[in-house]
């Protein structure tokens, strides 16, 4: 019988993604971003105008293109998923372009993560079935930092487990909730709280 699976995101998750790549916009093209909840698409601005979508697009492309050695880990992170390998097959779906995908995955190898790296655009949850699928596990967890996925899981996996997971601190209380949406089995944003709830649900049948 196959092992359980964990399938997590990694932005925010696993690794620090928007603090640097705020700090990147400012200095290097005098763009602000904000971090207080606005959507993305209207976050980063030039003065008072707001950037154009296609700026947008070019300027996120560029930073995985070049700065993604930026990226530092999220608090107690990797301990985190070296744990749960102890109890599962581990997995990293990212929304990031396929052609970022090698790149991923000697970033987080780079951090001591030796781990399948997926890549997908646009909502998770036929993916999320597709891996699960192939794996063949009778037990999976998903973990993101994004509500939109939490709730493409369930409608297309819901016996999937959810944990809806923000480990950026300034972004973290602006973030919509999945559990409060009804798509995320729980929502918690810090790995010593996490991992427990993981191992737990991981050797139970029902999510709790």
């Amino acid at each position: 019988m196959a092992r359980p699976l964990v399938i997590s995101d990694c932005d925010e998750v696993l690794l620090h993604m928007v603090r640097h790549f705020r700090d990147w916009l400012d200095v290097e093209h005098g763009v602000s971003f904000s971090m207080e909840g606005a959507p993305f698409a209207e976050s980063m601005r030039r003065g008072e105008a707001l950037l154009e979508a296609e700026e947008m697009w070019r300027l996120l492309h560029g930073f995985f293109d070049t700065e993604m050695p930026r990226q530092t880990a999220i608090d107690g992170a990797v301990e985190a998923m070296v744990e749960l390998q102890r109890h599962a097959d581990v997995v990293i779906l990212t929304n990031l372009q396929d052609r970022y995908g090698d790149a991923r995955l000697k970033q987080l190898r780079a951090f001591g993560l030796d781990v399948p790296v997926y890549t997908n655009q646009g909502p998770k949850g036929v993916r999320i079935r597709q891996i699960a699928e192939a794996h063949g596990a009778a037990r999976a967890i998903f973990i993101d930092d994004l509500a939109q996925h939490h709730a493409s899981a369930a409608e297309h996996m819901p016996d999937i487990t959810r944990l809806h997971f923000c480990g950026e601190p300034a972004i973290a209380p602006h973030v919509p909730c999945a559990l409060v949406a009804g798509h995320a089995h729980a929502r918690i944003d810090n790995w010593a709280e996490a991992v427990p709830w993981l191992i737990d649900q991981l050797h139970t049948k029902e999510p709790r």
